[in-house]
């Protein structure tokens, strides 16, 4: 998720935007930037790649004045993490700024078009939006906004500045959050309240689809229709810690509240239901690449190897290629089998996972072709590995994973759709009934979130016990191995997760009433196999 902070006023605007993206930074960025409208009219853009002090000691060595601009933190997600690919973007003109959130969905058909009038700098989607804008200006930068949004797919939160307009600058947001703080004389965009909790705690929250013309003294707000829309402002009462974890008590709780939106980001542009098609074109792998294949080795560590497993099961039923999942620690440490027709996919959040980093480098050696399910584009996998797959989930600050693990899970379901379709061995009939049950994954996971007070009395009785087992068949074996490691992490209560037909091969003769068993009974092909080993449990007192 990047940062974004606006501000209009009659303070210095690049202190406020500062101290604001300073307050951001526990979000995760790989660059940074600022734009400034002086007094004459001038836009003066800063942009700096890597930590956020880089670009505060420019500013401090050359001074932006100013009381109207916006500051960005990029996560990045179309072009690599650099300088001409950070924040803010302008039109050729230079006349028009852009900072946004979020993924552009037809920007490679928007850019087509707008390539025959105007010059590109960039790699990203973001640079789109800034000629889009300009392709519609006739004098009115608000009308512009409103007339380049109706033709823009995806989600977004973005704020535009013009030179001609120093009075104002326009917001506006899509399935990507943007607040606005409502002050005395001075106007502010965030997208998060701590960025501005400094200086107001006065907030409204902009809906999809609307659009706010922010002034120093007053704020307007529209549709995307042109309708003015009355808002209420929402006076915050959480403290700045608090407000950084978005009102929860810490961050991993967030993130896994993240889960449903995070999913949705992974899912967005890569799918069509009505073609029944995946895309997923930044793998680089061809249908021609993929007869060569005869088997795919997946590499990972932790909860990234859980979710590769679970991929081996969609990746075999889908695609028809045979799948090994190693612990990358211990791939490098032996005499793999791997060689040109070998596909090796690599999964780390983070993308620098050193032992994954390793066996990437040992399986190019081979001869094997590498791909990356990652988070963080420009990672030292990403820079490895022939093509990669992005998670899209935005950073995740807390250490056990919740939300890049279940979104990397869409991801490797994405993916084994995507290689049964070029390899014809699934109908677009099946792609598109598979898209259509991804799709409803977000709003599942709401559904459980109805159930924290059940899940809280569950948490209360195994807080009592020293020991754990979790247990599952099939898709949910790799579920009960992570439920055991989170539990493990997290409590420091002892637990282990068992296939649920092992459970006779040893597991069960540490069964008795101080042996809590978690068995996972979805309804699938092995419920009714499960429920007989549950039943074996409760004849031992478990």
């Amino acid at each position: 998720m990047c940062g974004i902070v606006g501000y209009i006023g009659f303070q210095l605007a690049s202190e406020i935007i500062l101290d604001g993206l300073k307050r951001l930074e526990y979000r995760g960025y790989d660059s940074a930037g600022i734009a400034v409208i002086s007094e004459k009219g001038q836009i003066t853009v800063r942009r700096e790649v890597g930590k956020l002090n880089n670009l505060i000691k420019d500013v401090m060595t050359n001074p932006l004045i100013g009381n109207i601009g916006m500051g960005h933190t990029r996560w990045a997600t179309h072009g690599r993490p650099t300088v001409y690919n950070a924040h803010p973007h302008s039109d050729d003109s230079g006349k028009i700024v852009v900072i946004h959130n979020g993924i552009i969905e037809n920007y490679l058909i928007l850019k087509e078009e707008l390539k025959k009038k105007y010059e590109f700098k960039s790699d990203t989607d973001t640079e789109v939006v800034a000629h889009l804008i300009r392709d519609n200006y006739e004098g009115d930068l608000y009308q512009a906004v409103q007339k380049a949004l109706k033709k823009v797919k995806g989600a977004y939160s973005l704020v535009v500045l013009h030179a001609d307009h120093p009075e104002y600058f326009v917001a506006a947001k899509t399935s990507s959050p943007l607040i606005v703080g409502i002050g005395d004389g001075e106007n502010f965009v965030a997208s998060d309240v701590p960025a501005i909790l400094n200086y107001t705690r006065d907030i409204v929250y902009l809906e999809d689809g609307e659009l706010a013309v922010v002034y120093k003294d007053k704020v307007d707000f529209f549709n995307l229709a042109g309708e003015s829309v009355t808002k209420k402002v929402s006076k915050i009462s959480w403290n700045i810690a608090t407000a950084e974890k978005g009102g929860y008590e810490h961050f991993m709780l967030k993130e896994i509240y993240d889960q449903p939106k995070a999913i949705a980001q992974a899912i967005a542009g890569r799918v069509s239901e009505d073609e029944g098609k995946i895309y997923l074109d930044d793998l680089n792998i061809s249908s021609e690449d993929l007869k060569s294949i005869n088997r795919i080795t997946i590499l990972a560590c932790g909860t990234s190897y859980y979710a590769g497993l679970i991929g081996k099961y969609y990746i075999e039923k889908f695609a028809k290629i045979p799948v090994d999942v190693d612990l990358a620690s211990e791939f490098r440490y032996r005499e793999p089998f791997a060689d040109e027709n070998t596909l090796v996919i690599a999964i780390s959040q983070s993308g620098e996972t050193a032992d994954t980093l390793a066996a990437v480098k040992l399986a190019k050696q081979l001869g094997s072709k590498t791909i990356g399910v990652l988070n963080v584009i420009g990672s030292a996998i990403s820079r490895e590995t022939k093509g990669n797959l992005y998670i899209h989930c935005d950073p995740e600050i807390g250490v056990a994973s919740t939300k890049a693990f279940t979104s990397t899970i869409a991801c490797m379901y994405m993916m084994a759709l995507y290689f049964g379709q070029l390899k014809s061995t699934i109908t677009k009939e099946f792609i598109s009934k598979s898209i259509v049950d991804l799709k409803t994954v977000p709003s599942i996971i709401e559904k459980v979130f109805l159930l924290k007070d059940e899940i809280k009395n569950i948490a209360k009785k195994l807080a009592n016990y020293n020991h754990c087992l979790f247990l599952g068949r099939n898709y949910n074996f790799p579920i009960a191995l992570e439920g055991a490691l989170k539990l493990k992490e997290l409590s420091y209560i002892h637990a282990e997760g068992y296939a649920a037909g092992e459970m006779k091969h040893g597991p069960i003769a540490l069964i008795d009433k101080d042996m809590p068993v978690l068995s996972i009974a979805t309804d699938s092909e092995t419920y009714d196999k499960v429920v007989s080993n549950i039943k074996e449990v409760k004849a031992r007192d478990a």
